[in-house]
């Protein structure tokens, strides 16, 4: 029943989008100041431990860098070798190792913090530390140097619910579903998160 609510929201919400700038909609202020969005994080798809994330770039074998029904341009890809060799070792760092603090150095040091998949990455290992503050700036960071990546829409979304901002997260939700459609991984993950009754812990 739920679920159907939030279609309807998301209906609402297309109309919102026209009018409503990506750093006006995605703040809201939960707990970490200013609000923004940047997104969620090069979390690659999923957002539960036990959907491993993909990163768009550098392929892994086995993985999809893009998703069925995604408009093309929804991601920004990583061109140069030395760039997305380095972006993989703090990829493996986060999702292999769960060290978040070695791969925040990493992802700085490769002298590329405006690039939305790195600043997306950082973000989420920011909130994996539970610094908020932080992991906010780091997420509107990335929507800012590009404002339909869609990861980190979704990654945000779920750190609004985190921070108590459900109406926040409806309306990342919605954004989600104006880059990709409602069939997309990131669009379904949120959703379920946003099914789940208030106050449930989410592990991801």
């Amino acid at each position: 029943m739920f679920t159907g609510m939030i279609r309807l929201v998301t209906l609402g919400t297309f109309a919102a989008t026209l009018w409503i700038s990506p750093a006006f909609a995605a703040g809201g202020g939960g707990g970490g100041g200013g609000g923004g969005s940047i997104s969620s994080t090069d979390p690659y798809a999923g957002a539960y431990s036990d959907q491993k994330p993909q990163p768009t770039y550098p392929k892994r074998p086995g993985t999809r860098a893009t998703q069925k029904g995604k408009k093309q341009g929804n991601q920004s890809s990583i061109g140069d070798p030395a760039f997305a060799a380095g972006y993989r070792v703090a990829y493996d760092t986060i999702y292999e190792h769960n060290d978040y603090a070695a791969a925040i150095a990493q992802l700085k040091s490769l002298g590329h913090d405006d690039h939305p998949n790195v600043a997306n990455l950082i973000g989420y290992s920011y909130r994996k530390l539970g610094d908020y503050e932080q992991s906010q700036v780091w997420y509107e960071r990335a929507l800012q140097a590009d404002p339909n990546h869609v990861l980190t829409w979704q990654y945000y979304g779920l750190w609004q619910l985190e921070r108590g901002n459900r109406e926040q997260a409806l309306y990342h939700l919605g954004r989600i579903a104006s880059i990709c459609g409602t069939d997309c991984e990131e669009y379904r993950s949120l959703a379920a998160a946003l099914d789940k009754p208030a106050g449930t812990a989410l592990v991801y």
